[in-house]
């Protein structure tokens, strides 16, 4: 049984692969739609400055790292999506009856529009939402890690 702190000591190809398959069983409750990758996001966001700040209390490397990180987790993100999602481009260059009977809502009231940013939605704009919500939850918790060591008169040791 792990405890806590040795979830915050695995290994990065360990967290990495955790993440991979986390992130592939959101694509699935989500049914290809990456909703639960973007909520995801705020726990990726959590742990990964948890897990950073271990080794590291300087705020230029937290948030490097960090950023470096959230975008790996957005790309992984992103090349399920064009799994999921590649294949129906084609359906671009075919018949508009095709887009029509595919299922997708008309968002637009055009077919070829509608699916088209249906397509930028899944393949394009998710993953970036998941990298924002990374992101904003990591500067979160660093700000709720600083602010904790502040208020118990410890020194963080922060430097910027």
């Amino acid at each position: 049984m792990m405890n806590r702190k040795s979830i915050f000591r695995l290994k990065p190809p360990r967290v990495f692969l955790i993440f991979v398959a986390l992130d592939i069983f959101c694509m699935g409750m989500g049914m290809g739609v990456p909703l639960f990758n973007i909520i995801f996001g705020f726990v990726v966001g959590w742990y990964l400055v948890k897990w950073i700040s271990i080794d590291t209390n300087e705020v230029k490397d937290i948030l490097k790292r960090m950023l470096i990180y959230s975008c790996i987790t957005a790309g992984v993100t992103f090349l399920g999506m064009l799994l999921i999602w590649g294949w129906s481009i084609k359906m671009l260059f075919g018949s508009v009856t095709d887009i029509v009977n595919f299922g997708l809502p008309q968002i637009l009231y055009e077919p070829r529009m509608s699916f088209i940013a249906w397509l930028l939605l899944m393949i394009l704009i998710s993953p970036f939402l998941q990298l924002l919500t990374t992101v904003f939850a990591g500067h979160l918790t660093m700000f709720s890690l600083y602010r904790k060591k502040n208020t118990l008169g410890e020194k963080s040791g922060a430097t910027v």
